[in-house]
């Protein structure tokens, strides 16, 4: 008689699944001892009560929709492809190697990076800055000039606003990590390509499953579509819980943009009240950035 895994667990080894399968590792376990691959069971894939988990739609249905937060529970199937037998460590030997990752590995791993064409113009890589178990996470597109020539995110004019923002939630910098979904400026600041993006993503990935924040910020619509697949305007969804990997994440305008749009400050300050009160801390009305 086989024993059924119970939900929890059920849930938990699905999301680890859709996260190996974001780094590129699409690896079954395989029956050593028969030589043949032995594919599991299907399981189902729960989104977490306070949230509702994003479907991925075939390309045959055009954009996809973003669904706001809602107390539903809904199984999707996970889809986490195999790959013949003998091409590299099974998926539960990858599972433990990552199990203890941290940080400093995540940056050895991306070492001098040369993966795609913006390392060709960089002066650093900009990895990311703040408290390794910071519970709140901000996520911007990529390295401005200022952070190209130091090496860390958000120091030009829209870091220092970034920092107002953050001391007016009652915050540090240093309480909180700060990173961005490509590690080197594009040239001339324009936005990181598709292919720059998904070559960078999953190190950005590993640095959230590492940190494991109860909310994440994402700064513009690039940090935004990078993390939640999606093609609409950010105007479309700011401000309005979402989900990512069973965290809450809130997307919000970049600094940048309210450098050229200071009446949005007011908008992005109701944002940052949302996050506030998911976080508990002390929401005054009246103080912005």
């Amino acid at each position: 008689m086989v024993e059924r895994i119970s939900e929890i667990l059920q849930k938990k080894l699905c999301d680890r699944l859709g996260f190996y399968d974001d780094l590129g590792i699409r690896l079954f376990y395989r029956d050593r001892d028969s030589g043949q691959r032995v594919e599991p069971p299907a399981m189902a894939r729960f989104s977490t009560p306070e949230f509702q988990r994003e479907e991925t739609l075939p390309k045959s249905a055009g954009k996809p929709t973003l669904q706001k937060a809602a107390p539903v529970v809904t199984p999707v199937s996970p889809k986490v492809p195999s790959l013949p037998v003998g091409a590299g460590p099974s998926l539960f030997e990858a599972m433990d190697r990552i199990a203890d990752d941290t940080l400093l590995k995540v940056r050895e791993d991306l070492g001098e990076c040369t993966r795609c064409k913006l390392h060709s113009t960089r002066h650093k890589i900009v990895f990311g800055d703040g408290n390794p178990k910071a519970e709140l996470v901000f996520v911007g597109e990529g390295p401005g000039a200022d952070e190209d020539a130091q090496g860390l995110p958000f120091v030009g004019r829209a870091g220092k606003l970034l920092t107002q923002m953050i001391e007016a939630m009652g915050l540090q910098r240093k309480d909180v990590y700060i990173c961005n979904v490509v590690k080197c400026r594009p040239p001339e600041n324009r936005q990181p390509e598709e292919d720059e993006v998904g070559t960078c993503s999953p190190f950005l990935f590993r640095q959230i499953e590492v940190i494991a924040p109860k909310v994440i910020v994402c700064l513009g619509a690039v940090a935004a579509k990078a993390l939640l697949h999606t093609n609409p305007g950010i105007s479309q969804f700011r401000g309005e819980w979402l989900e990512f990997r069973g965290r809450k994440l809130l997307a919000t305008y970049h600094p940048a943009y309210l450098l050229r749009n200071p009446p949005a400050k007011s908008e992005v300050w109701k944002d940052l009240q949302k996050v506030m009160a998911a976080l508990g801390l002390e929401v005054k009305k009246g103080k912005s950035a």
